[in-house]
């Protein structure tokens, strides 16, 4: 009877599934809403604990990049469904990342100015991490851990112990692990699918998509042939993510051009 249970219950967690914007398969175990819930209260968290940078032109700077990307019309375009109205928070820390949570958070690091050297480069990192959440790649990956933890709390019932979900499994799975001790989630495909996303929102945004190459290139310098930075943890190599991204390059360079005919030519100043 418990391996009836346990088998049933195992069979129900997979039956949630839906497709990625570019028409990949996944298992969704939460709705928008839990999910908003999840980044509005991880957002706070973080901020609470990290130094929120006070330098103005930094603000306005990074605030610039971030409006262009979220226009409603270039989200929708990805993700029809899309609604949120995003809100920024630059962080004042050396880390060279960045972060994007359902519910429209995004946080920055000024760290990451260094790398991300032209508005293009840094709407080439916040376009990546906006694409984790159009993805829905945090569900996904919440999902995925809630599947296990529930699989063990069923062994574990059958066993006659217990176990409950915790928080850092939450924060992992929503892309927050480099900062909080536990393993980043966000696999090599996710990755590849978020620059996908990334360089298309960046092209409709009017930012140039061939900086993303040049991002990638400042990012295997920072790297020093050695410890990565936060940001590039779980990426595909340099040499693979360049790759692709120039494979990419003249469907996103129509795009850009369309995007600049139309009058989005953001201007946002480097302080």
């Amino acid at each position: 009877m418990k391996r009836m249970l346990i088998t049933a219950g195992l069979f129900g967690l997979v039956a949630c599934t839906a497709t990625s914007p570019t028409g990949r398969d996944q298992i969704l175990m939460f709705s928008a809403d839990e999910m908003r819930t999840m980044g509005d209260q991880s957002f706070e968290q973080i901020k609470q604990k990290e130094k929120i940078s006070t330098d103005k032109a930094i603000n306005a700077y990074v605030q610039c990049v971030t409006a262009a990307l979220t226009k409603p019309e270039h989200l929708q375009a990805i993700d029809a469904s899309q609604t949120e109205s995003w809100d920024l928070v630059v962080f004042d820390s050396d880390q060279v990342n960045a972060f994007a949570l359902p519910g429209g958070h995004i946080g920055v690091y000024t760290g990451l100015l260094k790398a991300a050297q032209t508005p293009d480069q840094l709407a080439a990192v916040i376009g990546h991490e906006i694409g984790h959440v159009l993805a829905d790649h945090g569900n996904e990956q919440v999902s995925r851990g809630q599947a296990t933890e529930m699989g063990m709390q069923m062994i574990q019932v059958a066993l006659g112990a217990t176990g409950t979900p915790n928080q850092d499994m939450i924060m992992a799975g929503l892309g927050l692990g480099a900062q909080y001790g536990v393993i980043l989630p966000f696999g090599r495909q996710q990755e590849s699918e978020s620059d996908v996303i990334g360089i298309e929102l960046m092209a409709r945004a009017g930012f140039d998509p061939a900086q993303s190459i040049t991002l990638w290139q400042n990012m295997a310098k920072a790297s020093g042939g050695s410890a990565q930075p936060e940001f590039m943890s779980t990426h595909p190599s340099h040499d693979t993510r360049i790759t692709e991204l120039s494979n990419r390059q003249p469907e996103s360079q129509a795009l850009y051009k369309q995007a600049q005919q139309q009058g989005y030519r953001p201007s946002c100043k480097v302080p």
